[in-house]
């Protein structure tokens, strides 16, 4: 029997352009939102089971949005990330969510930190959690995925379609074995991970999003190295408002150094490092609470419990 809290609805928005952009909540209904931007790969589920639970509790809401090629939402090459943050700001409007805080989970962080930029009136803070730098531009690092994406960005422009399909097909044949997979996986990361992986209903929330989000398009995490392999289309210095960062010093995916090369170039940032942690420590139930309470304390008090647009 499932321990996870459910998403508290799933559903999808029509663009303009005719494509859809998927998404889910969990949490209170008209509660401070805070929009989510799932991992690579990732899609609407991948929400903690901490972060759930939190989000009852405490009474604010949780809008996982599902990127392109994954879940609901139709696969698009976008030419910046700022494009994404123009579709966010649409699905904002036809939520009537005015003011929200965003946080990005390593590929999502990225599209965290579009939105801060192009959204600086509505979007009140920004949590990035082990997110990749910039791989190209003024604000370019090396080391870490920075590499990788550079050199798989023109690749798979051209055939993220084919490799989406046949991840599909892969994601969807391993189901049978997904717990077995989960150990294969976890075998290769540092032992902060291996630790987050010995929770139970944490493994549960992979196994589950990763399933659930490949049942039509499994094309987000190659889309996403399209775009990390571009310029962003803005300059890290150009976010003002606060963004809270955390990092392992033991991540393996994402080094700590992508963490302060982005603190650096910040305005307003706040960076926290997690000793012996690895990619996915902000996952665990402290870091969880840690997040919510850095994103809900920005929020103005004559918009303490409700910041949808009237």
């Amino acid at each position: 029997m499932s321990t996870l809290l459910p998403a508290r609805l799933e559903g999808s928005l029509h663009l303009r352009d005719g494509r859809t952009l998927g998404y889910a909540e969990f949490g209170s209904t008209r509660g401070r939102p805070v929009l989510w931007f799932h991992g690579s790969p990732g899609g609407g589920r991948q929400i903690s089971p901490a972060a759930r639970q939190g989000a009852r509790e405490r009474e604010f809401r949780i809008i996982a949005v599902e990127r392109p090629g994954i879940g609901s939402s139709t696969p698009h090459r976008y030419r910046s990330l700022l494009d994404f943050a123009s579709d966010v700001e649409a699905l904002c409007d036809a939520l009537e969510v005015a003011r929200f805080g965003v946080a990005g989970l390593s590929g999502g962080g990225p599209y965290a930190l579009a939105c801060a930029q192009r959204m600086p009136g509505r979007v009140v803070a920004t949590a990035v959690l082990g997110g990749v730098a910039p791989a190209v531009g003024p604000d370019a690092i090396e080391g870490g995925p920075s590499t990788l994406t550079r050199w798989l960005s023109p690749v798979f422009a051209r055939t993220h379609g084919a490799f989406g399909a046949g991840l599909r097909v892969l994601v969807r044949a391993l189901e049978p074995w997904k717990h077995e997979a989960v150990d294969a996986f976890a075998y290769f990361m540092p032992p902060g991970d291996k630790r987050v992986f010995e929770d139970e209903a944490l493994r549960e929330m992979f196994q589950d999003d990763l399933y659930y989000g490949a049942r039509s398009y499994m094309q987000a995490i190659l889309l996403d190295a399209v775009l990390f392999g571009r310029d962003w289309g803005f300059q890290l210095e150009e976010i003002e408002g606060p963004v809270h960062l955390w990092y392992g010093d033991a991540d393996n995916i994402v080094p700590l150094a992508h963490g302060e090369h982005i603190a650096a170039r910040l305005p307003n940032a706040i960076l926290r490092i997690r000793p012996e942690e690895g990619h996915l420590g902000s996952l665990g139930p402290e870091v969880t609470h840690e997040i919510f309470d850095a994103i809900l304390s920005h929020w103005p008090e004559d918009e303490a419990s409700d910041s949808s647009a009237a």
